[in-house]
């Protein structure tokens, strides 16, 4: 019998916590890499793409002996987004005069991450794209429970990085890092049913999405990025593709107290509460991390 979070037919919703500590979970782009912050509250932030990058990374990883068909990744670093629609044309996968739905179809097959979260398509050759694809399952934001506190430090290189420097005398050369020192952030994430049966998701994607899922800071070390954790991964699975309570609801079940400040530095300076009383009818709450 399938495990209830393993399950594509039902709607999933799930809360997971991470810890970041000494390290930068979310450089800004335009603030010169300094860890993303709400202006207004403080409370730091980790965007769905940064998340989805580590777990495209980490699906790779995991399939790269075995090779397994079905586990591509279409956004891939130093791969034109172009060229992975080419290849659902090409005479080996659908041929020269293959519909557009074809190729979406195609894409959705060989592709994990078309499957799981959906692309748009509609770039290139009219006569090789593959139209938009609405993806089962969505990140939201994570944000720190409490506000946190980047910090940038000046470090130093003991060697330069032209020769011209160098043979002008310059011994060292100056760079930063920016961390924050501690920061818990609470993120959400949703799985639809109905769009799953759409993709073609499995039981096996779905185990392949928790495995990488909990695995992607393992395997994402950095000298920026040393200690970020998952903390907790609570799944609240419905018996029905479209849900039996609001998902509101249940995350709200998941309550996470700490200092009220920026002052915490380690995880024991929160409390994390998980209401498992009176589960609304047909709802299954499996804590994967916790």
């Amino acid at each position: 019998m399938t495990e209830p979070h393993l399950d594509p037919t039902r709607k999933i919703d799930f809360v997971f916590l991470l810890e970041a500590r000494d390290s930068n979970p979310n450089g800004d782009p335009d603030a010169g890499g300094m860890p993303r912050t709400d202006p207004v509250s403080g409370q730091g932030l980790i965007t769905d793409v940064a998340l989805k990058r580590k777990i495209r990374n980490t699906v790779s990883l995991l399939n790269e002996k075995d090779k397994k068909p079905g586990y591509d990744i279409y956004v891939e670093a130093g791969i034109a987004l172009n060229a992975q629609h080419e290849r659902a044309y090409a005479a080996d996968a659908l041929g020269g005069k293959a519909s557009q739905l074809d190729a979406q179809q195609w894409m959705c097959r060989t592709f994990f991450d078309v499957r799981m979260f959906g692309a748009v398509m509609t770039t290139g050759k009219k006569d090789r794209q593959a139209g938009r694809v609405r993806g089962p399952l969505q990140l939201t934001f994570s944000r720190s429970i409490d506000p946190v506190t980047p910090l940038e430090y000046g470090i130093t290189r003991v060697t330069p990085t032209k020769q011209e420097d160098v043979d002008a005398g310059k011994a060292t050369e100056m760079g930063s890092k920016h961390i924050v020192p501690y920061g818990l952030y609470r993120g959400e994430g949703h799985f639809s049913g109905p769009l799953a049966a759409r993709t073609g998701v499995t039981s096996d994607d779905l185990a392949m999405f928790w495995r990488a899922f909990t695995l992607m800071f393992d395997h994402d070390r950095a000298a920026a990025r040393g200690e970020l954790n998952l903390r907790g991964l609570y799944v609240f699975t419905h018996n029905d593709p479209y849900g039996k309570a609001p998902a509101r609801q249940l995350m709200d079940r998941i309550a996470v107290k700490g200092p009220g400040d920026a002052t915490a530095r380690a995880f024991h300076d929160y409390h994390v509460t998980v209401d498992e009383t009176e589960l609304p009818e047909g709802i299954t709450l499996t804590t994967l991390i916790g």
